[in-house]
């Protein structure tokens, strides 16, 4: 194991060059969020209203189209960036790609927005596998700090897809769908200008492509975890892999509900208009979520710049600049919603909540994995699937009251916000680990493969999601909304006792990884 040299780990106990990469993975995020939370919201709205009156059905459909694909092109932007482009050439293509794709939103045209769409789907398949490869590279010699890195990298993925939720759901709503396209745009070439400004900082990591790696491995022992693996167990690990990823496609199908039939059920069945003390109490919190964590984020930047000013001075004035437009945007903001007798919930709003979620509840469940009550992993997959079970449970008791084929409502938005609370607990017992669980099971030489499967695993859950999801109409015309939440109640939550009924023979075919 090497020892860090002090002077290299001079931020926050880090790399200075990791928080240029916080950064620019926040930006992508903030696009990538803030375009998602208003993607049906725009192609269902009215046409007085700057919407396209399109069914749901269709735009359900859409959305699945592309929360899908994003799944897969990283298989391809990842090759690409190993044989010919390299992680920093292929990461700023990426960022390129998603400011066209964004500015073709933002024409409000149905060619246009198909365009862009299809721009979005190519760079981020440039951007996602290979800014991470790019972390990765940077503590290659210190893998013992690789954990850290990862988290304050993950922070940044949160703390861009709150921002992007909270801006352009307001300027959607307060200006146009438009301005709301736009806003993620902008703020992905602001991204893309400050990673391509950065790059020096990054010690020549994914200056240029990779050396080419052969994935397979004819020998009958393979290496894990610096141990010598007989093949007959490692066969047994690769089942267990197997397993978790078939029933982490019902996760994803379920989970992903929430920038489609969730977002709809917020704004056309919840109660979002407020009147006096609960108006009262939802602006304070507003301006709590609004500016608490920019304010953390706002410290760091001052520390980066401290840090890399007179190394990086182009990135870190376009940096200072994007987070001025921030903090203008969230003034604004709150200029506009405090002095109002009372408070509309814009039906984005809601998507914040994952994020804030696991920002506060990440930090307890480390602790518990680290704790002597660290459960195996068929138990945190159970548990996890359970908890989004009874999420939807509460969906579906709360919309319990609408009649059969209504189109609006008015439930109590507590059921939302428990149902978020209930799936981020449950997503923290099965995203990250299932990504921890493969690097323990699969040989180091197929880790790469491997996780590429993994995201197939997304690709067919988010696939699934809309599938199902379109059908939201139809459901609640035949039976009530009641019953259509009930399906994702029922479902998770029977994988979830299935795990916890498995959980003695995974244990045994993971020969002893914990």
């Amino acid at each position: 194991m090497s020892t860090a040299k002090t002077n290299e780990f001079s931020l926050l106990n880090h790399k200075p060059a990791l928080f240029v990469l916080f950064f620019t993975e926040m930006w992508e995020r903030f696009s990538y969020y803030g375009m998602r939370a208003i993607f049906v919201l725009f192609l269902t709205a009215p046409l007085i209203d700057g919407g396209w009156e399109w069914t749901r059905e269709r735009a359900i459909a859409l959305l699945g189209i592309y929360t899908s694909s994003v799944y897969l092109t990283p298989l391809i932007g990842g090759w690409i960036a190993d044989k010919f482009a390299g992680y920093q050439k292929a990461v700023a293509l990426g960022a390129l790609a998603m400011t066209l794709g964004h500015a073709s939103l933002a024409f409000e045209t149905e060619f246009m927005f198909y365009i862009g769409v299809g721009l979005l789907i190519i760079g981020n398949g440039l951007f996602k596998p290979n800014v991470t490869s790019i972390v990765s590279g940077l503590y290659d010699k210190y893998p013992e700090r690789k954990d850290g890195a990862f988290t304050i990298f993950y922070m940044g993925v949160n703390a861009g897809g709150f921002l992007g939720v909270l801006l352009c759901g307001f300027l959607a709503s307060n200006l146009s769908y438009s301005w709301g396209f736009g806003l993620a745009g902008l703020f992905m070439f602001l991204g893309m200008l400050q990673f391509w400004f950065g790059r020096n900082i990054f010690e020549n990591v994914g200056k240029q492509p990779s050396k080419e790696v052969n994935l397979t491995d004819a020998i009958d022992k393979v290496e894990v975890n610096n141990e010598k693996v007989p093949a007959n167990v490692q066969r047994d690990r690769y089942i267990v892999v197997a397993i978790l990823a078939f029933f982490t496609v019902f996760f994803w199908a379920s989970f992903e509900q929430a920038s489609g039939s969730m977002t709809v059920f917020a704004n056309d069945y919840t109660q979002r208009t407020l009147e006096g003390d609960s108006a009262f109490i939802f602006k304070i919190v507003d301006v709590l979520v609004s500016t608490v964590p920019l304010l953390i984020i706002t410290w760091v930047l001052f520390k980066l710049f401290r840090q890399t000013f007179r190394k990086i001075s182009l990135s870190n004035i376009v940096l200072g600049t994007s987070f001025l437009a921030v903090w203008g945007l969230v003034i604004w903001k709150l200029s506009v919603i405090m002095p109002k007798e009372n408070a509309e919930v814009e039906a984005s709003w809601f998507l914040i909540l994952n994020s804030l979620f696991i920002i506060f509840l990440a930090p307890l469940f480390s602790k518990w994995w680290e704790s002597k009550y660290n459960p195996s992993a068929a138990v945190k997959f159970g548990i996890g699937m359970v908890l989004l079970g009874i999420g939807f449970a509460a969906l579906a008791y709360g919309s319990s009251g609408i009649p059969q084929g209504a189109k609006t409502a008015s439930v109590s938005m507590i059921w939302l916000v428990l149902a978020y609370l209930l799936h981020t607990m449950g997503e923290l017992c099965v995203s990250p680990v299932g990504l921890s669980y493969v690097s323990k099971l699969v040989p180091p030489k197929k880790i790469g493969m491997m996780f590429g499967i993994w995201y197939l695993v997304n690709f067919l859950g988010n696939f699934l999601a809309a599938f199902v999801g379109k059908y939201i109409d139809v459901i609640v015309e035949q039976f009530s909304m009641s019953y259509f939440f009930l399906i994702f109640t029922l479902i998770p939550a029977g994988v979830g006792v299935i795990f916890l009924i498995l959980n003695p023979i995974i244990k045994k075919l993971m020969h002893g990884i914990r």
